[in-house]
């Protein structure tokens, strides 16, 4: 059975858009069997260039990433959920809708790219910095044995990523 991971960002063109398209990337080249998608609570509608260029660089294909709202996961024949994992602070501390199945929840704090100071180059990087940081842990996921976990010892487990 499919792990289904929804990561949450507030705009969904950024952070979240750069987890999706790695786990994906990975979850295929790996051979797992987890999908990947994003969402926002108030979305942007456009992904940040920057975020699909770094994608794009790291050879992962960005076809299909869009910035959409967190209610398409909500909705009646929403994929199915196991985890659902915010990356910004803002999206934390927000009330999330019923996600139905009532997933692992787990928060993974980055600094917003495309908040960093400075030139083109300067925020290029900053994206270029939270999608190895994103990898990081997005592999760290991946070397869990998602389908034999409970839901127990999954939500220990990404907290323990996340360094709680």
């Amino acid at each position: 059975m499919t792990t289904g991971v929804l990561i949450l960002c507030t705009h969904n063109s950024a952070r979240s858009l750069l987890a999706e398209g790695l786990l994906n990337f990975w979850a295929q080249n790996l051979g797992q069997d987890v999908r990947a998608y994003s969402a926002g609570s108030t979305p942007s509608g456009k992904p940040n260039p920057f975020a699909l260029e770094v994608l794009a660089e790291a050879g992962i294909d960005t076809t299909g990433l869009r910035s959409k709202s967190w209610d398409e996961f909500a909705a009646p024949g929403a994929p199915a959920l196991r985890l659902v994992i915010t990356v910004c602070d803002n999206a934390a501390s927000e009330p999330c809708p019923y996600w139905p199945g009532s997933p692992v929840r787990a928060h993974w704090s980055y600094p917003d790219p495309s908040a960093a100071p400075g030139s083109d180059a300067d925020r290029k990087a900053a994206f270029e910095l939270t999608r190895q940081a994103l990898g990081y842990r997005l592999l760290q996921l991946l070397a869990l044995p998602l389908a034999t976990l409970s839901d127990a010892e999954l939500q220990q487990a990404v907290d323990a990523i996340a360094g709680r």
